[in-house]
C-alpha cells in the first residue's frame, strides 16, 4: 500500500508562483513514476507533469516553460514549481503514484489564481 499526500496549494495572483509537494509513504520501493494531474470545475482531470524512476520528466504543453517537476528521493517527495501562473491554472491538483501494484492518488490540493 502507498499513501500519497499533497500540500502547498493556495490563492495567488496571476503572474505569481506556488510550489506543490507530494509525499509518498508506505511501500515506496516499487514506485515507477510520480505525476501531477489537475481538474478544473466542469472539466476532466488532465496530466500536468511527471517524473520517472530514472528522473525523466514530461510536461503538458500548456505548462511547458512555466512549471517544473523535481524530486527529493531521500524524502520520497516530488515537487511542482509553478511560475507565471494564469487564471486558467486554477484547479485541484492531484499527485499520482505509479507503483508495481497499481496507481495511487492523493486527496488533492486547491490552487486558485486570481486575475
Amino acid at each position: 500500500q502507498v499513501q500519497v499526500v499533497e500540500s502547498g496549494g493556495g490563492l495567488v495572483q496571476a503572474g505569481g508562483s506556488l510550489r506543490l509537494s507530494c509525499v509518498a509513504s508506505g511501500s515506496i520501493f516499487s514506485i515507477n513514476a510520480m505525476n501531477w494531474y489537475r481538474q478544473a470545475p466542469g472539466k476532466q482531470r488532465e496530466f500536468v507533469a511527471g517524473i520517472s524512476r530514472g528522473a525523466s520528466t514530461s510536461y503538458a504543453d500548456s505548462v511547458k516553460g512555466r512549471f517544473s517537476i523535481s524530486r527529493d528521493t531521500a524524502k520520497n517527495t516530488v515537487y511542482l514549481q509553478m511560475n507565471s501562473l494564469k487564471p486558467e491554472d486554477t484547479a485541484v491538483y492531484y499527485c499520482n503514484v505509479i507503483h508495481n501494484w497499481g496507481a495511487y492518488w492523493g486527496q488533492g490540493t486547491q490552487v486558485t489564481v486570481s486575475s
